[in-house]
């Protein structure tokens, strides 16, 4: 624990939903739910003007839409959030070394070691600076938490959404937590809080009250003391700059049941493809496959094969996620499958693969275009929010297939007539197009046929008009 709130921590309000309210003038102030379309598809984020109608994240996209039929369903661009979020870090980056990043919206800045901030003065004017950098060079809003540990920095920012700024003294955490309910804690969930809840304790000041040997007996040895201290207001958890992955996944869930083996393992393959790309990009190689299979009555295995030494080689990680696969029974039908490698290292022991090696050389070409038909197919996915593969008929799409992803709800298109606009719907051989930029007015709506030969795919604007590319 700090003398001073020298902990910042941060987190972008409404991140994705914000993000494309900025991107679409005709959204601003309106209803935005942004997540996985399909049957079985979940809510990544809610604008704050869909959180009043109780829709919230997580929740099934079915049921937000019972709830807020009249808000606007968006698919995730994930890589025009990562291209905000790369910018909001570089600006944490700035004001200390140790930047901790908990996701693309959210991280701990240690300021102490930056050397910007020793009391809280010095803190909230840094954390106010920040505020205004954020939004002069994104256009979005950040909420921030001060504090002299972690968890009350987090819980100071929670306080301060949407767009504000809390600072919280060390010293007033007791005061602070006291009357709060157990589940503000981290670690306490919904099933830890129920335990606690019926052993009478619902508040913080009730755990703090009840004493380490109580906890512990009601949670075991870890846990119980660290909830102790907790409740106490403790917690000298330090800022991490890196945090070392331990392990790289994807998976997919399908809005129709998949019962065709060819099928299910095409799809295995196909995710096998996506977790060996992400593997490489993050610059490691790993030594367990894992396979990961939800079943039509919601039960989910999980299958394991650890080899001899580590690997990044698509042939070798997709064979092994086959051969798990030939050991799970899925006659009633499979709902998500899911593929991944732990074990990480930042090296392979390529001579203990070279029969696989020889096999991808002699494949060449097969291999290629397999890995090129699945990002066509996945390429819209929601990153396993939702149906991100459920129209993919294997590793080779049909014209349809094309046509739905290509012209997703809320990606950006350009007409070569009418310049940059967004798809806010498609269907039975049309796509209509809103046409604004995000400094312009609500634009016009005009509908196109699904292959119009002017109206193309195209990469999302900068919010902030200042940071156009040349010709956009």
């Amino acid at each position: 624990m700090r003398a001073a709130p020298t902990i910042l921590h941060l987190d972008m309000d409404a991140f994705f939903a914000a993000a494309e309210q900025a991107a679409k003038p005709s959204l601003r102030g309106k209803p935005v739910v942004v997540g996985g379309l399909g049957p079985r598809g979940v809510v990544a984020t809610a604008s704050y003007e869909a959180r009043r109608f109780g829709v919230h994240s997580a929740m099934p996209m079915g049921q937000a839409r019972r709830l807020a039929p009249n808000a606007a369903y968006l698919v995730p661009r994930f890589a025009f959030y990562r291209s905000i979020s790369e910018q909001v870090m570089e600006l944490l980056g700035r004001l200390s070394p140790l930047v901790e990043p908990l996701s693309l919206d959210e991280a701990f800045v240690d300021l102490e070691a930056g050397g910007l901030a020793d009391d809280g003065a010095s803190a909230r004017a840094v954390g106010e600076r920040l505020r205004a950098d954020i939004l002069a060079t994104t256009g979005l809003t950040g909420s921030v938490g001060l504090a002299g540990s972690k968890m009350i920095a987090k819980i100071a920012s929670e306080e301060a959404k949407p767009d504000g700024l809390v600072l919280i003294e060390p010293g007033t955490e007791r005061e602070l937590l006291g009357p709060r309910s157990v589940r503000i804690l981290p670690g306490v969930g919904p099933a830890t809080g129920e335990h606690l809840r019926r052993a009478g304790m619902t508040t913080v000041s009730d755990l703090a009250e009840a004493g380490e040997d109580e906890l512990v007996r009601l949670l075991g040895r870890a846990h119980g003391a660290s909830l102790h201290r907790m409740a106490q207001g403790y917690d000298d958890r330090p800022v991490v700059a890196e945090r070392d992955a331990k392990s790289v996944s994807v998976e997919d869930t399908f809005d129709v049941d998949l019962h065709d083996r060819v099928r299910i393992r095409t799809e295995v393959e196909r995710l096998a493809e996506r977790c060996v790309g992400r593997l490489r990009a993050s610059g490691h190689s790993g030594r367990t496959i894992v396979l990961k299979v939800r079943r039509y009555d919601f039960s989910t295995l999980t299958r394991s094969e650890t080899l001899r030494g580590p690997t990044d080689d698509p042939v070798v990680v997709r064979e092994a996620a086959g051969r798990l696969l030939e050991a799970v029974d899925t006659t009633g039908g499979v709902r998500l499958l899911g593929v991944g490698v732990s074990g990480l290292a930042d090296y392979t022991q390529e001579d203990l693969f070279a029969q696989a090696e020889a096999e991808a050389e002699a494949e060449g070409e097969r291999v290629g275009a397999s890995v090129a038909a699945s990002a066509a197919v996945s390429g819209a996915a929601a990153e396993g929010l939702g149906s991100a593969s459920a129209a993919a008929g294997g590793a080779v799409p049909d014209e349809s297939v094309a046509v739905e992803r290509r012209w997703a709800p809320g990606h950006d298109v350009r007409h070569a007539v009418h310049g940059a606009g967004w798809v806010q719907g498609s269907g039975v051989g049309r796509v209509t197009v809103r046409f604004e930029e995000p400094w312009s007015a609500p634009g016009r709506v005009r509908t196109f046929s699904v292959d119009d030969p002017e109206l193309e795919p195209s990469e999302p604007l900068p919010l902030v008009r200042g940071e156009c590319r040349a010709g956009a």
